[in-house]
Order: structure tokens, then C-alpha cells, then sequence
């Protein structure tokens, strides 16, 4: 028996054991539960533990005697579950299965008791959903934590953009299904540090059954976020190399990620994220070059005729005439700070939400047209949706015919 079986059958024969959330099954036939969660119950007859089953449209209890819980729980953990995260009063295990079988295992520090006193002590550190001093895998492996998760000085940024990122992420998860698997897109993903975050929240910590695919053209980058995830046992993680305009895997997709798509390639991936429906839009937009050619307007002179003025109000208005067009296809649509103007001037994102009810906005288009005729613009999104639009097509002076 290897260490980590016995410590399960310690806790919870000595009462350590708070909590386990076991997810990623291996058998996707329905008849196993898509997550399963284990707490100590105290019942009329004394102590049990409650196994608690997740289905797709029904939650099923079973009570188990505290003498046959341990052996029941070590034979679902591996041999049904790829994941599982356990929670005792001194500690939290995360354990990972690979298809053998065999388990990586991550120990933190608690993150109720001891570690909750703590975070009161230190009430100054802000709360994030990334923790420091609760190592994550993935953050350890990136480099950006050390084994104990400590944040490195030099990783303050990049955690702080990770945490911001998830929750940006938080805030709109209800837009996303939860009777079956979720599909998430991310373009571009390059490191995939990103990635690798909205894994970890998602399939990881809150066990739901999803699906994600990190496309990038590096071959190099690739490759290395795909050992990685191997190495995580992160199974329903993929990276391809590829382009944005070129991917066609997949007939739907609930989330579209876009990081630093360089100038019209943000609009690829946001047509992309139309055409498949997706609920959730995240979209960081880079260079942004065409508008600044086209841009035309004899009272906007003393602005446009400034080149440095004239490329910043082309970025504004690019993303503005973006988030209009998906205000059109019936999103709900959010201008976000990603992370300090300090550390880059690029720091804005895009966060789309899909109503239930989603219909095209008459309004929102009489506003578009009414902005983009006065600058005299035509944008690249407009185009690649041209049969969405109620009033038909445009020319490249972005008048009607």
C-alpha cells in the first residue's frame, strides 16, 4: 500500500478528514458521476461518511459506516477518478492519476483552520483565488511558486495577472453549462500560464468536467506546455499548433480565450467564438494597425493629425466598434482593466457574456453604424460576420451599398 492510501485510512479512522472532491472520471458513459464528494455526517446511529454522487441532472447520497469508508474511497480514487482533492485539519492533498494508475501527489497547508488564522493575522495581503503559501502544481512547475508557494520576487506581476485573470473568470461561470462537458477554446496561448489557471480553477478545485485546447503557431511552446500537462496528469488539456483562421476541430465551443492576438487576429478569434456560439469571450487585443489606416474625419484633425494620439484613439476605437458588434449579437459586454497600467499600457479586456435569450440588436446597430460612418471605418469583425448584420453588407469605406 503506497503512503498516500495509508494517510486516507489514518484520517479518517483518527477524524482528520474534513472533506474529498473527486473529479475527472475516466468512463464517460453516464453512469458514473461526474464528481463525487466525501464529508464526515453525523448521523442518529453515530458517525459515517456521506459519498456524495454528481450526475448531470440528479445529486445521489449514499452514507457509509466509518469502518468501510476508507476502503471504499481508495477503491474510487485512481481506478474511477483521475483527480481528487482532500482536505484534512492540517493539510490539503491534491492527487493526480495518470492512465497507469500511478499518483503525483501535492500537499499544501490547510486552507481552513490554521491557514484561515493566518490570513486573519495578515489581513493587509489581499485574498486571492491562488493563495500563496497553498503551493499550486502548475504555478510551482511554471516557476512562478516555489514547493512551500511562495510567491518569487520577480513572479509578483504575473501572479497578480493569474489571479486577476480567474477572477474575471469567476464572475461570469454561471453563463457556462453544467449538465455536461464545457468546451473552452484559447487562442494563441503561448506559455499558456493562462491556461493552465483556468484548468487548475475549473477541473481541478471545482471539479467540473471540462475540456480545453491551447492553440499557438510556436512549435517549441507547444511542445513544452504539452509535456507539461502530461506531467500534471492534466488529461483533457490539449496544445496544437496552429492558426486562429485554420481551426476547425470543433462544431462548438462554450468559451473562446485570446490573448495578444496581433491586430485583426483578435477579430478572427472573436468571429470564431460567434460562429460556435460560445457563452463566455475573453479577448486581451494587441497591435492594432488597420483602424489607424482608415481613419478619417476633418473634425477629429487635431487628434488625428498627432501620430502618437492618432494610434492610441485608433486602439480605443477598435475595441469600441468590437464591443459594439457583439453588443449587437445580443452579448453583454465588459471593458476590463487586466492588470496595471504600471507594468503595460496593453492592459485592457474584452469580457462578453451571451444573454439566455440572445437576438439581434437593432438599437446597438444603429449606434454602430452611426459611429463607424462618422469615422469612416471599416472593421475587420464586421466583415467576417457580414451575413449576421440587419442590414446587409459594407464596403471598405463602411458605408452601405
Amino acid at each position: 500500500m503506497e503512503k498516500w492510501q495509508q494517510d486516507i485510512q489514518q484520517w479518517i479512522n483518527s477524524e482528520q478528514f474534513v472533506q474529498a472532491t473527486l473529479s475527472q472520471p475516466r468512463r464517460k458513459d453516464g453512469d458514473q458521476p461526474a464528481k463525487m464528494i466525501i464529508r464526515p455526517v453525523q448521523l442518529k446511529d453515530g458517525a459515517h461518511y456521506q459519498f456524495e454522487s454528481h450526475f448531470a441532472n440528479k445529486v445521489l447520497h449514499q452514507n457509509v459506516r466509518v469502518e468501510e469508508a476508507a476502503g471504499q474511497l481508495l477503491e474510487l480514487l485512481g481506478q474511477q477518478y483521475r483527480q481528487a482533492l482532500v482536505k484534512t485539519r492540517d493539510a490539503d492533498v491534491q492527487l493526480l492519476f495518470n492512465k497507469k494508475g500511478g499518483a503525483a501527489v501535492r500537499t499544501s497547508p490547510s486552507s481552513g483552520g490554521a491557514a484561515r488564522q493566518a490570513n486573519t493575522e495578515h489581513n493587509r495581503q489581499k485574498n486571492r483565488i491562488l493563495e500563496e503559501g497553498k503551493p499550486a502544481p502548475f504555478l510551482v512547475e511554471l516557476g512562478i511558486m516555489t514547493p512551500e508557494g511562495r510567491v518569487h520576487a520577480k513572479k509578483q506581476d504575473k501572479y497578480r495577472q493569474i489571479n486577476r485573470f480567474l477572477e474575471m473568470v469567476t464572475d461570469v461561470l454561471d453563463a457556462l453549462p453544467t449538465d455536461r462537458e464545457i468546451k473552452i477554446v484559447d487562442f494563441g496561448c503561448g506559455k499558456s500560464y493562462l491556461t493552465f489557471a483556468l484548468y487548475h480553477l475549473l477541473a481541478v478545485e471545482q471539479g467540473r468536467d471540462i475540456s480545453v485546447v491551447g492553440l499557438d503557431l510556436k512549435e517549441d511552446v507547444i511542445a513544452f506546455c504539452s509535456s507539461l500537462a502530461e506531467k500534471l496528469a492534466y488529461d483533457k488539456l490539449r496544445f496544437l499548433v496552429g492558426d486562429i483562421a485554420d481551426y476547425n476541430e470543433l462544431d462548438s465551443v462554450d468559451m473562446v480565450v485570446t490573448l495578444h492576438a496581433c491586430d485583426t487576429a483578435t477579430d478572427a478569434a472573436l468571429a470564431k467564438a460567434v460562429g460556435w456560439g460560445a457563452s463566455v469571450i475573453m479577448s486581451v487585443p494587441c497591435c492594432q494597425h488597420e483602424l489607424f489606416r482608415q481613419i478619417s474625419n476633418d473634425t477629429l484633425t487635431p487628434l488625428l493629425s498627432q501620430g502618437l494620439l492618432k494610434e492610441r484613439f485608433s486602439a480605443l476605437i477598435t475595441d469600441a466598434a468590437r464591443g459594439n458588434l457583439l453588443e449587437v449579437l445580443g452579448y453583454k459586454v465588459n471593458m476590463l482593466e487586466f492588470v496595471d497600467p504600471e507594468h503595460t499600457p496593453k492592459n485592457l479586456l474584452i469580457r462578453a457574456v451571451s444573454s439566455r435569450h440572445k437576438e439581434l440588436s437593432i438599437n446597438k446597430w444603429e449606434q454602430y453604424e452611426s459611429f463607424r460612418n462618422f469615422l469612416h471605418i471599416s472593421p475587420a469583425l464586421e466583415r467576417m460576420l457580414s451575413d449576421r448584420w440587419p442590414s446587409g453588407d459594407i464596403n471598405i469605406e463602411g458605408t452601405k451599398k
